[in-house]
């Protein structure tokens, strides 16, 4: 006979990626005639409730190092740029984000210069990130419960030995001598 019980846990109830580029410029002291290299660090970033949303605010820091003067000398510039993406993440069986659920932020792919270019003496950057996002709530899971009156096995050991320390043979000796003799 089964009866069913419900177990109340953590688990993952939503879960969604998103990628995204984005257009930044760049003011360098100097007026670029070559971009030589950029590279994008520092990625942080948090994922927040935002009735019923998640919304993500990041930072990260682009390097860009660049030649001037007519290609004859070279210098780098740094700016940190901030940006917000909103995802709505569905859930699952009917559950709702509310505060208290976690939510988990992946970086998926790190933020990425997929282009670069200089305008009107300013450095434009395309910048595309991929993130990912986990929801982290309260969930219940049926199972199968049966009873069981006991789960043991009973086990026989082969191995006795069965003396029975009252019955002696008295001729037991006797019965050997005499055989031996013939």
């Amino acid at each position: 006979m089964s009866n069913f019980r419900e177990i109340v846990t953590k688990a993952v109830i939503g879960k969604a990626k998103k990628t995204s580029g984005n257009t930044f410029t760049l003011e360098t002291e100097e007026r670029p005639n070559t971009v030589l290299g950029c590279w994008v660090i520092n990625n942080n970033f948090n994922g927040t409730n935002n009735n019923g949303s998640v919304l993500i605010n990041g930072t990260f820091d682009v390097n860009v190092w660049y030649s001037y003067d007519n290609d004859t000398k070279t210098a780098v510039s740094t700016k940190r740029y901030s940006y917000t993406d909103k995802m709505n993440v569905p859930l699952k069986n009917d559950t709702v984000l509310d505060n208290n659920s976690e939510i988990i932020v992946r970086s998926l792919k790190q933020p990425t210069v997929t282009d670069v270019k200089i305008k009107n003496g300013l450095v434009e950057l395309n910048i595309e990130k991929e993130l990912g996002v986990e929801i982290v709530g309260n969930t219940k899971v049926k199972i199968s419960v049966e009873d069981l009156d006991d789960d043991y096995e009973e086990l026989v050991d082969d191995n006795e030995i069965d003396v029975e320390v009252d019955k002696i043979n008295e001729d037991y000796l006797e019965t050997e001598v005499v055989e031996e003799e013939k």
